[in-house]
């Protein structure tokens, strides 16, 4: 899914269930909303603290933001970020996190690890990188530039993940500025990384994104899916939209390992560095 969310948490849940309805009446099992769903990204990723309301404000995981998504999603599983408050040693912090849910619940959360240049300003980042059991199969989450690390999704492939949700609010570049964003230098990495995770761990991906304008930011849009071969079989490009495509997961992914196994045939002894 691409589209934009910004600060105004209470237009975000007037606006989401029309998109799970959307998603649901389209046949659509898991719905992968962007990084930041609920009150949106950062307003500048160089010094986002400096800018007022630069940062989203916290919510709790037991809050009534994540139920309410709950209540929405009912038999659907959907992936949406938050802005986590969390606690360490007495100390309020902010974790950018995806979670994972149906309506029975909880099924997953991903704490973004890797934190590009003021990102740590605003966020303190995850340790981990776990897969999770869902209906629509075995899911790991990425968050934006968790995706630029092969050793994130390879983490998440040597722990059975069948499907990775990459959620970002990525932007097109901020230092090289292109006119039109199908030219934007993120954009094309943007693409890239997608294809290139889906196609080293040989597993089906779901790359949402933001999309307009919020602070000093122009997001990409350009969400996808992406089969275990690496290519792309549905895009909305830069605009908002819904990429929708049906698989049979355990099935796809059996006959793309069938003669080449990437993570079965791994050498990891080769790997050291000494």
């Amino acid at each position: 899914m691409a589209a934009h969310f910004g600060r105004d948490v209470q237009r975000t849940l007037t606006k989401l269930p029309g998109i799970v309805e959307q998603a649901r009446e389209r046949g659509v099992d898991l719905l992968v909303l962007p990084d930041a769903t609920i009150g949106g990204y950062l307003l500048d990723l160089h010094h986002p603290a400096a800018t007022e309301d630069g940062i989203p404000g916290a919510i709790d995981l037991d809050g009534p933001e994540v139920r309410a998504v709950q209540e929405m999603a009912r038999d659907m599983t959907v992936c949406f970020g938050i802005s986590e408050r969390g606690d360490v040693g007495g100390e309020p912090v902010r974790y950018n996190t995806a979670v994972c849910l149906t309506g029975d619940g909880v099924l997953g959360t991903h704490r973004k690890v890797h934190l590009p240049l003021g990102e740590s300003e605003a966020y303190r980042p995850g340790d981990a990188f776990r897969a999770f059991d869902t209906p629509v199969g075995r899911v790991g989450m990425l968050i934006d530039f968790d995706k630029t690390f092969p050793e994130a999704a390879r983490t998440l492939a040597l722990d059975g993940a069948e499907v990775l949700a990459c959620l970002s609010a990525w932007p097109a570049s901020v230092t090289d500025r292109s006119d039109r964003i199908r030219s934007d230098r993120q954009a094309h990495l943007f693409d890239l990384y997608d294809c290139a995770r889906a196609a080293e761990n040989q597993v089906v991906l779901v790359s949402s994104n933001q999309t307009g304008v919020l602070g000093d930011l122009r997001f990409l849009g350009q969400a996808k899916i992406v089969d275990p071969g690496g290519e792309i079989v549905a895009k909305t490009w830069a605009k908002g939209g819904m990429a929708v495509a049906e698989f049979d997961v355990a099935a796809t992914i059996a006959r793309a390992r069938r003669s080449l196994d990437h993570v079965g045939q791994r050498s990891p002894g080769a790997y050291r560095l000494d």
